[in-house]
């Protein structure tokens, strides 16, 4: 039951997340856009593993078929890399925005055009990645009934199962896995090496005189200074938008 409550709770945090920032016209930002893809994928990334889970908690047959295994561990593969490269996008954002205002302002007047290209890029490497090492995984040979020793299908406990070699599937899951991780990390930490000058230039200017529009722009985009932060203010926008929402709402219940 509490699974059942956690994953429903992370459904309608989601979807609350991705309908408010469609139908807010305040929200219709590039942040905001990156932010409804982080948690469209984050939605389907929990609807691959908890639904299988619970049924398998909640009846006596605890068992996966070959292909739902294979189909799992893919898509696994799949989200897990396309938000590892969102969260690369929103921090390249974060340096546009900061450290080069104006080419970051022409840019984004068309920025469901750009978001749009930024976006796609992620979500055609996760897939091409998760078919890439889904077949190396396909090609293992299993025999007869095998038990997982796992709550979903994973590469780790699959090798293990295997009967066949498995030296080519394990450089490959390494070498991806190492490359993507030092790949998406590498460019979130280059984005901060930029943005933390340009912020302390922003607060030092701050201190000698008022800040003008186009600061307090800067400043906005500034706010978030590590990876999971940039998701958090996301989550506080979005917040503070369902907030109004509501509240413009009620009040105009009250004037009725």
């Amino acid at each position: 039951m509490l699974f059942f409550t956690i994953y429903m709770v992370t459904v309608a945090r989601n979807l609350g997340i991705i309908v408010l920032i469609r139908v807010n016209a305040c929200l219709h930002a590039p942040m905001s856009f990156f932010l409804s893809h982080l948690s469209f994928v984050d939605l389907c990334f929990s609807s691959i593993v908890t639904p299988k889970m619970l049924e398998i908690f909640l009846s006596e047959r605890k068992t996966i078929s070959y292909t739902a295994c294979m189909v799992q561990c893919y898509f696994f593969i799949a989200l897990l890399h396309v938000e590892v490269y969102i969260l690369a996008v929103m921090a390249f954002d974060q340096y546009m925005a900061i450290c080069n205002p104006l080419l970051y302002g022409s840019r984004m007047s068309k920025y469901v055009y750009v978001c749009t290209s930024l976006i796609t890029v992620p979500y055609v490497y996760g897939v091409l990645t998760g078919l890439m090492e889904t077949l190396w995984t396909y090609n293992l040979a299993f025999s007869g009934h095998n038990e997982i020793n796992h709550f979903y299908c994973a590469d780790p406990q699959l090798i293990k199962l295997a009967c066949s070699d498995t030296y080519k599937k394990e450089l490959s899951m390494f070498v991806v896995a190492g490359f993507n991780f030092t790949c998406s990390r590498f460019i979130i930490l280059i984005s901060y090496i930029y943005i933390f000058p340009a912020m302390l230039r922003i607060h030092s200017t701050e201190e000698e005189s008022a800040a003008g529009e186009n600061g307090g722009c800067v400043v906005h985009h500034s706010d978030p200074m590590l990876n999971p932060v940039i998701y958090n203010l996301g989550n506080k926008d979005v917040k503070e938008a369902l907030i109004k929402d509501l509240f413009s709402r009620k009040l105009l219940s009250i004037n009725r």
